[in-house]
């Protein structure tokens, strides 16, 4: 029988003194996740506290996408508890925008956006007098930007953010990272970003867990 995935923590460059600790914003308690007789999560403790953003690094296959998706409320068949807030929204590896709808339109009616917010959104992330285009119109860093607007223009409590730069060349990838680290160091949220790339993490990310079939174990790795 394969082992059951755990996260354990790889880096921690913020962690705050108990005394100082605010309450989560996310809760996870995992007693474990099986499809049918394969184990795929086993158990797992995790908190996101307020503005923190969380990197979960692990192999293909190892559950990374699973659990997020449990966490955003995708996926039940687990055994455990997820305290999650009413805010919250997610990117995902494909920018999953509705292709018939125009640009403004994929924020108006996902999110209620009266115009002058979306102008503000799209400004937001470069893509300002782009309201009338089509998805399939712009280019991918384009949809990428437009996803990112999307997330953020909620103004989510928790940012849920699974791989969203994985098909991306290196100068595309690092021109998205600078895009969200400027929205998020405007925006009050708490992010928890799924990466398979530790330059990734090490770069977003205030604290680093890993996702392996090894039994639970928290160590800090200094940078």
């Amino acid at each position: 029988m394969t082992a059951a995935a755990n996260l354990k923590l790889v880096s921690d460059r913020n962690t705050p003194k108990p005394a100082d600790t605010p309450p989560p914003v996310l809760s996870v308690t995992l007693d474990g996740m099986r499809f049918g007789d394969k184990s795929v999560l086993g158990g797992i403790d995790l908190r996101l506290a307020p503005r923190e953003t969380v990197a979960i690094t692990g192999p293909s296959g190892v559950g990374k996408t699973t659990l997020m998706r449990i966490i955003a409320g995708l996926e039940h068949r687990y055994d455990g508890h997820v305290r999650r807030p009413d805010k919250l929204a997610m990117v995902f590896q494909e920018p999953t925008l509705m292709r018939w709808r125009s640009v403004a339109d994929n924020l108006r009616i996902t999110l209620g956006l009266t115009p002058a917010r979306i102008d503000i959104a799209l400004e937001e992330v470069g893509l300002a007098g782009r309201g009338t285009a089509f998805p399939d119109q712009l280019s991918l860093g384009q949809q990428r930007r437009l996803s990112l607007a999307r997330a953020f223009a909620g103004k989510p409590d928790v940012l849920l953010m699974d791989e969203p730069f994985v098909s991306l060349d290196a100068d595309l990838s690092d021109e998205m990272m600078t895009l969200f680290e400027r929205l998020r160091d405007s925006h009050p949220v708490a992010t928890l970003l799924v990466t398979h790339a530790i330059p990734e993490a090490e770069r977003l990310a205030t604290r680093i867990l890993e996702l392996s079939g090894s039994p639970a174990e928290l160590h800090t790795r200094r940078r």
